[in-house]
């Protein structure tokens, strides 16, 4: 049961998660670079969305993290952190069903 349903559930969030922070990630990229402008209502809506999504989510990998200068390397521990856990999820899913 675990196996057939609820860890292939758990994968579609964490794709979708891992998908969120790359479009941010690439956002955050042609903001920086001028390629896209905030002056754009829809960059600046879709920047706000983002944000607003992973924030809560990357607020503690934040804190927790050592102080890189201009770079943020939290994103990268998020999408580590979500497959070091379907990883888990899988060997327990295999063993319960």
């Amino acid at each position: 049961m675990i196996n057939e349903v609820l860890i292939p559930i758990l994968e579609l969030f964490a794709n979708l998660i891992i998908t969120v922070v790359i479009v941010q990630f690439v956002l955050g990229l042609l903001i920086s670079f001028n390629v896209v402008s905030f002056h754009n209502q829809f960059v600046s809506a879709l920047w706000t969305a983002l944000n607003a999504i992973l924030d809560p989510i990357l607020a503690p990998i934040k804190r927790r993290m050592p102080n890189t200068g201009g770079i943020d390397f939290s994103p990268i521990v998020l999408i580590l952190l979500i497959n070091v856990a379907l990883i888990i999820l899988s060997y327990v899913g295999r063993q319960v069903g």
